[in-house]
């Protein structure tokens, strides 16, 4: 029996895009007014810092998938937890062994690199209740903790960015910030579970965005059913109490530990690779004015990245489903490069009003603001294609995005030594990994979609 799967309630997308909205709106305000206090020589580190603290989120992003997957499943709220506490503990040693390596890399101190990277596994727990949230389809709550995020963790820094503190103490000032919002989101999720009974025997809920916008989430089912999974021969028809589900939930996430979110994060680490690169290689490359400059026109790659989110939020479930999958996959990627075209346009448009806004040394990057933004809309698309290999359970692609990441430094390492010449290979580089990709997907799509007209008896996971 197929299962056929929900879209997402439109209230609910409402309320979850409305909280990454303002906590992507905080980001870029804060990205802004430090390229004003700070000046080029001064925000090029603190841009750079910035992206290495995305790429650091991307196992917070992960274990939110999984964390909300086996709440759904089943699983209490202290298994929930202690994966959560496991993950933040490695993340934690893993940045505590880069802080010297960042530091030497992007030529900045190591109280700067630290304050950066200490947020991180701060981060993974803030990501572990918001999948509790997720999980138990508490949205409003969900809502309320993305948007409060963003604003806990921007507004110390802008204080302090303000009073004439440096990069350092802003992102320390971030980092307590998050701290804080990740106590508010566990008071929020205990909360919710005294009204939360039994999140394995409730309808699915809809896929809401990540705290960055970005995160594609894992696809979730419509009904019990294709929570639990079919059951295997052996195991006859019959369900199973909501008790041996609960066990068999508690004895999954244990015995599993991190490795789902290690095979969760592999996708989307990829992809945040290849978005961020380009302004890391930027600190090695250019000088330190050209390097403020290319920070600053890397906003608005940023911005069309991150704007379309909601495309792949709507779409997901259909692309997880192999009847649907080509079909969505086809419509996720008209709107992606419809979207992607106004942003470019935009852009266009309103590329006069940088210097305004940022301060007349950003001038000479103003005519090149079009093509960050085909970047960012390029990279749009690409996590599109990712998507639905990402709902096939397939992810083999990430090794094309890899491969398309290294090639694209190397050039940018021997060849770049402007910011036109630097946007320009970063833009090719997304162009072609993103024209591969997206071939791929949606040629694996379409002999889904075949198999799964042939074979109409599918198990959930549309394998």
């Amino acid at each position: 029996m197929s299962v056929v799967r929900r879209l997402p309630v439109v209230a609910d997308l409402t309320l979850v895009t409305a909280g990454a909205m303002t906590a992507n709106i905080a980001g870029y305000l804060l990205q802004l007014l430090a390229s004003r206090w700070l000046g080029v020589t001064g925000y090029s580190p603190f841009a750079s810092l910035l992206a290495v603290q995305l790429l650091c989120a991307v196992p917070a992003l992960a274990l939110q998938n999984v964390v909300a997957r086996e709440i759904v499943r089943g699983a209490p709220l202290a298994a929930a937890r202690g994966l959560a506490l496991r993950c933040a503990g490695l993340v934690a040693i893993l940045a505590l062994v880069l802080v010297p390596v960042v530091s030497a890399v992007l030529n900045v101190g190591l109280a700067a690199s630290a304050a950066a990277l200490c947020a991180a596994p701060v981060l993974v727990l803030l990501s572990g209740e918001q999948g509790v949230l997720q999980g138990r389809s508490r949205f409003r709550e969900l809502a309320m903790v993305l948007g409060g995020a963003g604003i806990a963790r921007v507004t110390p820094a802008l204080i302090v960015l303000a009073a004439g503190g440096g990069t350092a103490p802003a992102l320390w000032a971030a980092a307590a910030g998050i701290a804080i919002a990740a106590a508010a989101a566990r008071r929020a999720a205990d909360t919710t579970s005294v009204s939360t009974s039994s999140p394995a025997a409730t309808a699915l809920p809809p896929q809401p965005l990540d705290p960055g916008g970005a995160d594609p989430r894992p696809p979730l089912g419509s009904d019990a059913a294709d929570l639990i999974g079919t059951p295997s021969d052996s195991q006859g028809a019959g369900g199973k109490s909501a008790s041996n589900l609960s066990g068999r939930a508690r004895k999954y996430v244990g015995d599993v530990g991190v490795l789902p979110v290690f095979r969760a994060a592999q996708v989307q680490a990829a992809l945040m690779a290849l978005s961020s690169a380009d302004l890391l290689v930027s600190r090695i490359v250019l000088s330190e004015d050209e390097a403020g400059r290319y920070a600053l026109g890397a906003i608005a790659a940023k911005i069309a990245f991150w704007l379309p989110q909601a495309v792949g939020v709507v779409l997901y479930p259909k692309m997880a489903q192999p009847q649907h999958s080509a079909r969505a996959m086809r419509s996720a990627l008209a709107v992606l490069v419809g979207v992607g075209a106004l942003g470019v346009l935009g852009a266009a448009v309103a590329a006069p009003l940088a210097p305004l806004l940022a301060g007349q040394d950003y001038a000479p990057v103003q005519g090149y603001l079009w093509l960050f933004a085909l970047q960012g809309a390029l990279l749009a698309v690409l996590q599109g294609a990712l998507l639905s290999a990402i709902a096939a359970d397939r992810t083999a692609p990430a090794a094309i995005t890899w491969i398309g990441l290294a090639m694209g430094v190397t050039v940018m390492l021997i060849s770049a030594h402007s910011v036109l010449t630097l946007i320009t290979i970063a833009t090719a580089t997304a162009a072609l990994t993103t024209l591969v990709i997206s071939v791929i997907a949606l040629r694996t799509a379409r002999t889904g979609n075949e198999s799964a007209a042939t074979v109409p008896d599918s198990g959930p996971d549309g394998t």
